[in-house]
């Protein structure tokens, strides 16, 4: 939780609560430039809204400019693409829609699972350019909130912000020289903890197939080789130096065994299986209740 005498700003974006929590109270410019970072994210990635620059290529195959931000995003998307075989995709978004997760959020699937299109068949994604030789469902809310994270800890440093906690409904960026001790929630009890961890000058983020599920056994982690929900996971938790990286790994836990991503990652990690088990890095520094 932030300091008790810290000042707190909240709003709602990109269908997510966010509390931005700074020893001093934020005037109305960077009020406004932190909006708009968050507003103009949305009309470049969001496929729930028509006028998306990514919802262009659910319509039509074509090309798209996007912003100079996307350059580390396609990186992470890469590697974690390469690393699980097609698994983690942001092509996922035609699976979940198959599913009922879709712009009119119907929940209720209307077909057998089918997994997205490959990658290197239909898209073509080099730094801020991306062609699509056909219609595409581009989602990257994978990484997507956390690159938002460190968007919007970019704006608060740049006016002059060092200390403060940008906190996405859990997805969460500190800096300064005052930590701050975060609860982990229970995945399968959001009013209980499972354990508390320190953050300090660094980002944590959890992924957990609890949070949108609906139907028999639906939920929005996908397998993208198969467009059907992981079930072996049912949450994680990952704390590296940005946003981006500590979002994106949350969601390939569901995928890859951490030993694959500690090789091209450096991060640490908390992951609680079906079966109720938790197992933890080393490097974890939190503390898990008995």
């Amino acid at each position: 939780m932030p300091h008790a005498d810290w000042s707190s700003f909240s709003f709602d974006g990109i269908g997510t609560h966010w509390e931005i929590s700074t020893p001093e109270a934020l005037g109305p410019a960077v009020r406004h430039q932190l909006l708009e970072t968050v507003s103009d994210y949305d009309t470049t990635y969001s496929r729930f809204r028509p006028d998306s620059l990514v919802s262009a290529l659910s319509r039509e195959p074509g090309r798209i400019t996007l912003p100079g931000h996307a350059a580390a995003l396609h990186d992470v998307y890469a590697a974690l693409y390469r690393l699980s075989g097609g698994a983690m995709t942001p092509l996922i978004g035609s699976s979940l829609e198959r599913l009922g997760y879709d712009p009119g959020y119907t929940l209720a699937p209307f077909g057998n699972p089918q997994a997205p299109p490959r990658w290197e068949d239909v898209l073509e994604w080099a730094g801020t350019a991306l062609t699509a030789t056909e219609p595409v469902v581009l989602d990257v809310g994978a990484a997507g909130k956390g690159q938002l994270v460190d968007l919007l800890g970019g704006v608060l440093q740049s006016t002059g912000h060092s200390e403060f906690l940008v906190d996405a409904s859990g997805d969460m960026l500190h800096a300064g020289t005052h930590p701050v001790m975060v609860a982990l929630e229970h995945p399968y009890d959001p009013g209980q903890a499972i354990g508390t961890v320190e953050l300090n000058n660094s980002a944590l983020c959890a992924s957990a197939s609890n949070r949108r599920a609906w139907g028999d056994g639906l939920h929005h982690v996908l397998d993208g080789t198969t467009g059907r929900p992981i079930h072996t996971t049912v949450a994680t938790w990952t704390m590296a130096a940005s946003a981006l990286v500590a979002d994106a790994l949350a969601t390939a836990l569901f995928m890859l065994e951490p030993v694959r991503l500690q090789d091209e990652f450096d991060f640490s990690w908390l992951r609680v299986s079906s079966s109720g088990a938790a197992t933890f890095s080393h490097r974890f520094e939190g503390r898990l209740f008995t």
